[in-house]
């Protein structure tokens, strides 16, 4: 019971964490929380699940996915934060969470606002792991999971695009400076992170079986309390906090009961905020660039 019960934290915990990388992504770089990827995340979902509906492959779905939500982001980039680049903080903030409602109203006009559901031979299929058992669409959930955020580290250590990132993450105008084209960094920030949204919302649909319109509040506020715990602008610790809070949230609705999943979730966060505000793996003395 309890290792079944991992598993599905587990599972949970790793589309929380695909979704505070995104997050994490444009906070640690840019310092602005771009709401609209929360619902970048749900039409990811959206796009990824009627692929798959229509017959394609999982392996198509993935990066179909990946790609609407992040020519989206793109459009967000240019229109909700590039013209208020150099405006006060809440107006990026204001702009993307527009983009966000847009996004949601775009969602329930062309799906409708019921459950698009996974097929029923892909959503019951399942392994045996001795005594519990682990579904294959929760099974691709953790594989994509593990080479996404694989795939995200080597980009962001060992590749031009990752150290320009880094150097505009240190400092926007001191790279620009250097030659670093800190607009198309921006965008290519964008872009990564509302791919690694888009990837997300195929997996929240493969673990729940279903995608609706308003998914993305719900998970979006879940994923901005892994990257608190995590460090807000710290995107590794968000490994760590990821899994942590899905399995806190599994086991809270086990042991406790569905009323109280939302409380343990938000008092955990709470909890970082009062203790460590810096999350897990943040420190006080590491230099502003080496956040990323």
């Amino acid at each position: 019971m309890l290792l079944q019960q991992l598993i599905n934290g587990l599972t949970l915990g790793a589309v929380y964490t695909l979704i505070a990388l995104s997050f994490s992504l444009v906070m640690g770089i840019l310092g602005v929380l771009n709401l609209a990827i929360a619902e970048l995340f749900m039409l990811g979902g959206y796009c990824g699940l009627t692929l798959i509906i229509m017959g394609h492959s999982v392996w198509l779905a993935v990066p179909a996915a990946m790609a609407v939500s992040g020519v989206l982001a793109v459009v967000v980039e240019r229109v909700a934060y590039r013209p208020l680049r150099d405006a006060p903080m809440i107006m990026p903030l204001l702009s993307t969470l527009a983009f966000s409602i847009i996004f949601q109203n775009v969602a329930v006009n062309v799906w409708g606002s019921d459950p698009l559901q996974l097929p029923d031979a892909l959503a019951d299929a399942r392994l045996s792991l001795g005594t519990a058992s682990i579904g294959i669409m929760q099974l691709a959930v953790i594989v994509v999971t593990v080479l996404l955020v694989v795939a995200l580290g080597v980009i962001v250590q060992s590749t031009k695009l990752g150290r320009g990132l880094r150097a505009v993450a240190e400092n926007r105008e001191v790279a620009r400076i250097l030659g670093a084209p800190a607009s198309r960094l921006t965008t290519a920030a964008f872009a990564l992170s509302g791919s690694l949204a888009g990837a997300a919302g195929v997996l929240i649909g493969f673990h729940y079986a279903a995608i609706t319109p308003y998914v993305g509040v719900d998970t979006g506020l879940k994923a901005i309390a892994v990257m608190v715990v995590g460090g807000s602008t710290r995107i590794w610790g968000v490994l760590i906090a990821g899994p942590l809070i899905g399995v806190a949230e599994v086991l809270s609705v086990v042991y406790g009961g569905s009323a109280i999943r939302d409380m343990v979730v938000y008092g955990l966060m709470i909890l970082v905020l009062l203790l460590r505000p810096q999350g897990v793996l943040g420190g006080s003395s590491m230099p502003e660039g080496e956040r990323v």
